[in-house]
């Protein structure tokens, strides 16, 4: 008689040598991407050199050659989100979609930031996404972004992850001194207005100066190495991340602790996919969109009209030129919201329903729904559409697994995936489980980011 009882299965004991010895091929080739996509902007550079690499065109060069069945096209929108798409038989009867996002939480900086005090120069910075301030104080920092001369040059600043560069360093108070702080509760031990950047400390260059000797001091090597003025601090883009590079975890190696795998390790994981279809007979697409950890506004979040503007060029040059014809495509695509989830942490078991909650080791997990307690928020999958997701996975040999964020009532988090059920395209949410997700530093298993490709080149293909 068939079982009746659904057991999870768990990826370690379940794949063959062959997939075992690839689950670690796989983790060290993410690695690589997340060391060298700490920032949205970084991402996009990956991201569009891989892509060009595989052979996809930019919009404007496909259009111009003309489009057909099995070509491959992306559009770089604005440095800081992108689309991947190959041509299926006929777009009008819909797409695949992947949509990942490539920013995650991090400290940026306020527009006006360096000062000079007790000793030190320092930038202020104001957090983006969600945060705990805590965790924060006492890392290596590295600092990411872009700023403009007088003269209008694009400077681009990397400095941190070079063995031979400077770090950055937000102080902690010294636990000596710390009777009241830890009468505070966690969230409120460090306020965001503390999170204050050392940046220099030398004023020897400038010892015959009263005022902000080091502040100077900071702003004459600043303008040597990148032409760059106080002022200019007014119009840039930066950002502090944990230096330092992603590494195995445990005496077996099969984890990866690293900054931002909430999302780029769906975001690789869609790529890596996408970069080995040929020839679909849906059109499919991988999405990485920014600003998801502040809701997905803005012209490069999944809220903006980059995607919609893309696929009607796509359209026009298909030869498909009235508005209808958007809808349908639309009405007729499924979509994978690839973002993580929680997972089970042995640590912290309490807030975790277990017999819901995802957990490490057992695949990619697949989410009904997410939002908050009474699923405020939330796009909430379809069944049909549910099991149309199970029998491709199964066919393609994933292991998966479903997942919730925690308890009913004691949190909960969202994705891109009502943006695009909203557009009426079939949606649900298909990821890694993380643990620490919006630490500075996540862990993830190996096996479960493994699979997470695995699911979506079955969906995409």
């Amino acid at each position: 008689m068939e079982n009746l009882e659904y057991k999870r299965k768990n990826v370690w004991q379940e794949v063959d040598p062959e997939e075992y010895q690839a689950i670690f091929a796989y983790g060290e080739a993410y690695k690589h991407f997340l060391d060298r996509a700490k920032t949205e902007r970084e991402a996009t550079k990956y991201i569009v050199k891989a892509a060009e690499e595989a052979g996809f065109l930019p919009l404007d060069q496909a259009l111009a050659k003309g489009l057909a069945p099995g070509q491959k096209i992306y559009l770089n929108n604005r440095g800081k989100s992108a689309v991947l798409m190959v041509l299926g038989q006929d777009i009008l009867e819909g797409m695949h979609i992947v949509g990942a996002h490539i920013d995650s939480p991090r400290l940026d900086l306020k527009q006006n930031p360096l000062y000079e005090s007790e000793n030190l120069a320092l930038f202020k910075t104001h957090y983006y996404g969600g945060i705990r301030k805590y965790q924060w104080p006492t890392l290596p920092l590295a600092l990411y972004g872009r700023i403009f001369t007088q003269e209008g040059q694009a400077v681009d600043i990397a400095i941190g992850d070079d063995p031979q560069d400077p770090v950055f360093y937000v102080t902690d108070l010294l636990v000596h001194l710390s009777k009241d702080q830890e009468k505070k509760t966690l969230g409120e031990g460090i306020e965001g207005e503390q999170l204050n950047i050392v940046v220099g400390h030398d004023s020897y260059h400038f010892k015959d100066e009263k005022e902000s000797p080091i502040k100077k001091s900071i702003l004459k090597i600043l303008h040597d190495k990148y032409g760059i003025l106080e002022e200019d601090f007014l119009v840039a883009e930066l950002e502090a991340v944990p230096a330092g590079q992603a590494r195995d975890v445990g005496f077996d190696r099969a984890m990866i602790m690293g900054h931002g795998h909430d999302d780029r390790v769906c975001a690789f994981g869609a790529l890596d996919a996408i970069l080995g279809i040929e020839n679909p007979q849906k059109t499919a697409v991988a999405l990485f969109t920014d600003k998801e950890e502040t809701g997905s506004y803005g012209n490069t979040g999944m809220e903006g009209a980059f995607f919609k503007y893309f696929l009607e060029e796509v359209l026009y040059g298909l030869g498909h030129k009235e508005a209808i014809h958007l809808g349908r495509v639309l009405s007729k695509t499924q979509v994978l919201s690839a973002d993580v989830t929680a997972v089970v942490d042995p640590n912290h078991p309490e807030v975790m329903e277990k017999q819901n909650g995802a957990q490490g080791g057992h695949g990619v997990a697949l989410a009904k729904y997410t939002g908050s307690r009474g699923k405020s928020g939330t796009n909430d999958a379809n069944a049909e559409f549910l099991q149309e997701v199970r029998a491709c996975f199964k066919g393609a040999g994933v292991i998966w697994q479903t997942g919730e964020m925690g308890k009913v009532d004691q949190g909960g988090g969202g994705t891109i995936a009502f943006i695009l059920a909203n557009q009426g395209c079939e949606v649900v949410d298909v990821g890694t489980p993380v643990f620490s997700m919006h630490a500075p530093l996540e862990l993830i298993s190996k096996a479960d980011a493994y699979m997470t490709r695995k699911a979506y080149w079955a969906f995409l293909k």
